[in-house]
């Protein structure tokens, strides 16, 4: 397995689960390591599908253990109604339930392909094709409104 082909995907969606880049970074390590101590986990047809589940589980064991974030005391952004739009799009994607954010995650935040996604999720590429953009009208929507109900 080409380690360094996944390792930015996986650390780029454990940052998106946990908000300190260095615990992210810690958990990213922990799933490779798990990974490879298993030999079972080295299937070529299913070893990113393995990454994903690992790094999962580990962020939530992390995010158990997370202290929260410190309120900003000011806007660290000069744009405040981009800041804003920020914080809007980071509380939607929060209040999305946990399978639909992992997914909205994995194609723009990883960069993964909906072919990549669907085999994840062991569904056809039309399938998953069409979640993700229902999942983001739903955002759009939501969007508009200033949040989810």
């Amino acid at each position: 397995m080409d380690i360094q082909k996944y390792y930015k995907k996986i650390f780029y969606f454990c940052c998106s689960r946990i908000a300190d880049p260095g615990i992210a970074e810690d958990v990213t390590q922990e799933t490779f390591l798990r990974f490879l101590e298993h030999p079972e986990y080295q299937d070529d047809e299913h070893e990113l599908q393995y990454l994903y589940t690992i790094a999962r589980n580990l962020c939530i064991d992390a995010y158990r253990h997370e202290e929260p974030e410190p309120e900003p005391e000011e806007l660290p952004h000069p744009q405040e109604e981009e800041w804003i739009d920020r914080i809007l799009l980071r509380d939607i994607l929060q209040q999305l339930p946990e399978e639909e954010r992992d997914i909205i995650v994995m194609r723009y935040v990883s960069g993964l392909s909906v072919r990549e996604i669907g085999r994840i999720y062991e569904v056809s590429w039309f399938s998953m094709n069409r979640r993700i953009k229902r999942i983001l009208g739903k955002m759009r929507t939501a969007f508009e409104k200033g949040g989810l109900e």
